[in-house]
C-alpha cells in the first residue's frame, strides 16, 4: 500500500475512539421483569439467557434481571420487559422504556427495544444473545451502506448528503480508501463490543491488520471499474464493491467473535457474490436518491 494512503488511513483512524464504544457497551443495565405466573418469568429468562450460555455466565448476568414478584425489589431499573397482556408498572411507558414479551414472537421485543432505546443496544447485545444477532446485523448493514454512500459521493462532487447520513466530512480525506477502511475498523469495534470481546486498537490488532490488508485489493478493483463516469456507468460497481467488501468483512468478524474462526475461502466467495448483488441494489437506490435531491436543489 503506497505511503500516502497509509498516512491517510492513520489520519482517519485518529478519529476513531474505541474507548467510547467500550464504555457504551459496559454501561449499567438493570431490567425489571413483570409477569403474572412463574412460567412466564421463566420463559423470559430462558429466552434472554438460553442454554448456550455457560452456567457461570448465566449466574453473573441473571443478577441484572429482577422479577417484580421478588421480595425487596428496589433500586433503579433501566428497562421493563413485561408479559404480553400485562401492564407495565406505573410511570413506565410502553414503547419507551417498557416492552412486551410475546413467547411466540420474541423478535418483536428485540426490534421494539432497539428502535425505542437504541442507546442500550450494545450493553443488551453484550449481555443477551437474542439481542446480539440483531445488533451485529444492524451494524454490518449500516456500515456497508455508509461505505457505499461515501463511495458514490466521492465520485459525485456536486452532491453532498446530510452528515446525518454520512458520518464523515466529504472531501476531508484525499483517499476514499482511508475513510472506508476506518469505517470498517469502527465496525470491528462495534462487533467486538456487541459480542462481549475486548475492544481497542491493540486488543483487535489482528482483525485490524486483516481489514487494512484487504482494503488494498478491493480498492484496486473498484478503481478499475469506476471513476467519474457520466450517468453512473461506473458508480454502481464502485459503490457495490465498497458495500460487498464491508459486508463480508463484517460477516468474517462476526464468525470470529462467535466461534473463534472466520469464513472459509468458499464461504467468503459465496458471501461476496451475494453481497455484491445486494450492494448493486443498495447503490442504485442511493444514487437515485442522491441525484433526486441534487435536482430538487437546483
Amino acid at each position: 500500500m503506497p505511503i500516502p494512503i497509509i498516512s491517510q488511513v492513520k489520519q482517519a483512524l485518529s478519529r476513531l475512539h474505541p474507548d467510547e464504544i467500550r464504555s457504551q457497551a459496559e454501561r449499567p443495565l438493570r431490567i425489571l421483569l413483570v409477569a403474572d405466573h412463574h412460567s412466564a418469568y421463566a420463559a423470559m429468562e430462558d429466552w434472554l439467557l438460553p442454554a448456550s450460555v455457560s452456567t457461570e455466565r448465566r449466574m453473573q448476568v441473571s443478577q441484572l434481571l429482577v422479577r417484580e414478584c421478588d421480595p425487596g425489589t428496589s433500586g433503579k431499573f433501566h428497562l421493563v420487559f413485561h408479559e404480553r397482556g400485562a401492564l407495565p408498572p406505573e410511570s413506565w411507558v410502553s414503547g419507551r422504556d417498557a416492552f412486551a414479551f410475546d413467547p411466540l414472537h420474541p423478535e418483536r421485543l428485540v426490534k421494539a427495544v432497539l428502535t425505542g432505546r437504541e442507546e442500550y443496544s450494545l450493553p443488551l447485545a453484550r449481555l443477551f444473545p437474542p439481542f446480539r444477532e440483531a445488533v451485529v446485523d444492524r451494524a454490518i448493514s449500516k456500515t456497508s451502506k455508509e461505505n457505499a454512500l461515501f463511495s458514490l459521493v466521492t465520485a459525485l462532487p456536486n452532491i453532498v448528503p446530510s452528515l446525518a447520513e454520512l458520518p464523515w466530512a466529504v472531501g476531508e480525506f484525499a483517499s476514499d480508501t482511508a475513510v472506508l477502511t476506518a469505517n470498517q475498523i469502527h465496525m470491528a469495534f462495534l462487533l467486538a463490543a456487541a459480542s462481549g470481546r475486548a475492544v481497542g486498537f491493540r486488543e483487535q490488532r489482528s482483525e485490524i491488520g486483516s481489514i487494512v490488508a484487504g482494503a488494498w485489493g478491493w480498492r484496486t478493483v473498484a478503481r478499475q471499474l469506476a471513476g467519474k463516469v457520466p450517468f453512473g456507468g461506473g458508480l454502481i460497481p464502485k459503490a457495490a464493491i465498497a458495500f460487498a467488501g464491508t459486508y463480508v468483512a463484517g460477516l468474517t468478524l462476526e464468525r470470529i467473535y462467535r466461534i473463534g474462526y472466520g469464513l472459509s475461502p468458499q464461504e467468503r466467495a459465496e458471501a461476496y457474490e451475494e453481497a455484491l448483488a445486494r450492494g448493486k441494489a443498495v447503490a442504485t437506490a442511493l444514487l437515485k436518491r442522491l441525484r433526486g435531491g441534487d435536482e430538487a436543489g437546483r
